[in-house]
């Protein structure tokens, strides 16, 4: 950024009136004096004189640079970058991963311009998939992030990406000079990408030889592309390429729409494509950023993931986000829970257009969900474990091992807790929205999610019900009866639509949540994780494993933990995080104490939980190392998996870990509840976030909550009452949150 005035300097003792410019958030500009200055500039103003023509003169330097397509630059601040110096050819595909742009429509890895064997340059369409049945995946689309034509030479390659603007810029330094690059895929225009590099005619792709080309790649499996690429050889010889693609998920666009956004895109010009996708991604960044006073790294974390977040779902139509998103092929793309649980819940509390999106991709998919019901004699709609294009039931039912073994999955037939997760993730959407146009839809839904679980469970002889043989979170043990989890998440499902339901379905349905066991015993303060569970090898992992995560069913053997008091993710502990409501009070803490040190975390979704409950439990520090392993998780790969994609879920998880776990931020009916509880290490939280329409800052400190919103919101303070301003101030006192302003 280019700060320009007359008067930065002192003026009769007074600062120059341009001054007033130099605001932090401009820190890292730059800042240029055309005035006389007599009593000099502050320190890292420039001082060029000339007066108003000199202005003039820099402002047409810098606009004749980006004509002659001048790579432009990205702000190398570590708080906001992301660096890989060098290939490494064991981790690449992993870095290919985190260097990843999107922009909810696809999803280009940050693969090197030149080709190399151990790079795999991938372009994935998202929401938009080939194939039936297990074997449905993602559609590959073309890829332009690399323009071909020359291997990469055996010099230093580094590439950073620009968390705050979106945009990988890629630096090769070799023998034959210095090459660089900026790419981005237009936040803007969705499905818009472009591509400008620079440097010597060694480094540049021999396929641009002429001066510009058109290649309209085509029409196939939902996606047409269309290109266009230039070549310059004036003195700054360089390749620029705009690309254009269409995507639709119902049926296959024709070459003639690629081509007509292609000249669109044409048209705006390469400098005006980036300006409005820089402007994008600040607006998103105003409205969901997240700053952990007192770790810097940390707060970097916070942001690849966030940023990651926010690329990966599109904001109209139907988002389908796959578990690992379009960072990569893991899991075919295919839609898990952790997309309705994990990632939603962010987007609903910072850009609800995008949450819309995802409940819209399970709202087409009820019919299915309905049929799946019906299949099995049962009534209502039944959600798939894992969906993708249909919504018809899309899991594997068998799996090899590394040993040539074939083992049955049966994560498809059992694991119904999904069902149920569903409903809540539309309860989540309208109470942090409020939005009463989604109200039809999300009583329909609930409604039928209820009729499902009504029809499932079994009420014996002395009046209890149950649900039996199933999978729950902890996938160690199956099947299982009782599972804590799936049963009260049922029974939320239950009360939550009997509220919106008539009689005679309404008082059923409270009679059956009412019956339903969930293995609570009152005098220990567990919930059992399900029936039996008690009774199981008590073998605590955290004294076996020197360290977890750990694939508990590998390090012991998958008989041995069916067999014993293992979990593999947070189960029971979960529901104290989605529906506190729905168990016993003061049930955290011992559960707390006894589940975690059975947990193996083989789930990249349980050290994300477990962070958002320490500090619920008043125990703050102890949530701190759960934080940085979810935070940390693809950055350092430290499950060696990132090359499918990056963990969407984890990194929504991390969200909720500071928001409602740190922070204590929740809907509260139509309040907005606060109850920060932070480590001695952070001063403070700052968060933004948009409660029932109106966008607000949060700031949590140890002994201090503030709240500036855009308009008077309704905010609650630990367990004082609802106040309703637009700029509101409580401060610590005993114990208790006491309004201050």
């Amino acid at each position: 950024m280019l700060v320009g005035g007359d008067e930065f300097g002192p003026l009769g003792g007074l600062p120059g009136s341009d001054s007033l410019l130099l605001v932090p958030e401009a820190v890292r500009a730059t800042a240029a004096s055309v005035g006389r200055e007599p009593n000099g500039v502050p320190e890292g103003v420039i001082p060029l004189g000339g007066g108003p023509a000199a202005f003039v003169a820099l402002l047409d330097d810098q606009i004749r640079r980006r004509e002659q397509g001048v790579v432009p630059r990205i702000d190398d601040d570590a708080a906001w970058t992301v660096v890989v110096a060098g290939l490494d050819l064991e981790l690449e595909r992993a870095h290919e991963a985190l260097l990843a742009l999107a922009d909810g429509c696809i999803g280009s890895n940050g693969t090197p311009l030149w080709t190399h064997p151990a790079a795999e340059p991938r372009v994935l369409a998202a929401g938009v998939y080939t194939g039936s049945g297990p074997e449905t995946t993602l559609v590959d689309a073309p890829v332009w992030q690399q323009v071909g034509g020359r291997m990469l030479p055996p010099g230093r390659l580094e590439r950073t990406l620009d968390l705050r603007t979106g945009v990988l810029r890629h630096v090769l330094e070799d023998d034959a000079g210095s090459a660089e690059a900026a790419l981005f895929s237009s936040l803007a225009h969705p499905g818009t990408v472009a591509l400008r590099l620079a440097g010597p005619d060694a480094l540049l792709p021999g396929e641009a030889a002429r001066p510009t080309a058109l290649s309209v790649v085509g029409a196939q499996g939902g996606v047409a592309v269309a290109y266009a690429t230039s070549r310059r050889d004036d003195g700054l010889a360089g390749v620029q390429r705009l690309g254009a693609y269409v995507t639709d998920a119902e049926r296959v666009p024709r070459t003639e729409e690629a081509v007509a956004a292609l000249t669109c895109a044409d048209g705006a010009g390469f400098e005006t494509l980036l300006a409005e996708h820089r402007a994008a991604w600040a607006d998103r960044w105003e409205a969901a950023d997240v700053v952990v006073d007192g770790d810097a790294e940390l707060t970097r974390a916070v942001r690849f993931a966030l940023f990651h977040l926010m690329a990966s779902v599109r904001d109209d139509g139907e988002a389908a986000v796959g578990a690992r998103g379009v960072a990569g092929p893991g899991y075919r793309g295919h839609v898990f829970w952790d997309a309705d649980v994990f990632v939603l819940p962010f987007l609903a509390a910072t850009h609800p257009p995008s949450a819309r999106a995802m409940l819209e991709y399970r709202l087409r998919r009820l019919p299915a969900a309905q049929a799946a019901a019906r299949a099995l004699q049962r009534v209502g709609a039944r959600y798939p474990w894992e969906s993708a294009a249909t919504g018809e039931d899309v899991t594997p039912r068998s799996a090899r091992l590394p040993d040539g073994s074939v083992v049955r999955i049966r994560t498809g037939e059992l694991e119904e807790h999904i069902t149920a997760d569903i409903a809540w993730s539309a309860a989540c959407y309208l109470d942090w929205t409020g939005d009463a146009s989604f109200e039809p839809q999300a009583r329909e839904l609930l409604l039928e999610t209820a009729r499902y679980w009504a029809s499932r469970v079994r009420v014996n002889g002395d009046g209890d019900a149950h649900i039996y043989g199933v999978i729950g979170p902890d996938e160690y043990h199956e099947p299982v009866d009782d599972n804590a989890f799936t049963n009260v998440m049922a029974r939320w499902n239950l009360r939550r639509a009997a509220a919106l339901a008539e009689e005679p379905e309404r008082g059923h349905w409270l009679q059956l949540a009412d019956a339903l066991v969930d293995g609570y015993d009152a005098g220990s303060g567990l919930y059992e994780e399900f029936a039996g569970f008690f009774d199981l090898e008590p073998l605590v992992i955290a004294e076996v494993a020197p360290r977890r995560p750990i694939a508990a069913d590998v390090l012991l053997g998958a008989e041995r933990v069916a067999g014993a008091q293992v979990v593999k993710q947070a189960d029971v502990l979960m529901l104290h995080h989605l529906v506190p409501g729905e168990v016993a009070p003061g049930s955290l803490l011992p559960n707390l104490d006894f589940y975690e040190p059975r947990t193996a975390h083989g789930s990249s979704l349980s050290p994300g939980v477990h962070a958002a409950l320490f500090p619920r439990a008043g125990r703050p520090e102890e949530a701190l190392a759960p934080l940085q392993l979810a935070a940390r998780l693809d950055l350092d790969d430290l499950t060696a998996t990132a090359a499918g994609g990056l963990h969407l879920a984890t990194m929504g998880g991390v969200w909720q870990a500071l928001v409602m776990g740190f922070a204590g931020v929740r809907p509260a009916g139509d309040a907005l509840a606060v109850d920060p509880r932070l480590p001695d290490a952070w001063s403070g939280l700052d968060l933004r976030l948009r409660f029932r329409g109106v966008p607000l800052r949060l700031r949590a400190e140890h002994e201090l909550v503030a709240v500036d919103a855009a308009a008077p919101v309704r905010v609650r303070a630990g367990n004082g009452p609802a106040v309703t301003a637009q700029r509101l101030r409580w401060t610590k006192v005993n114990d208790s949150w006491e309004v201050s302003s």
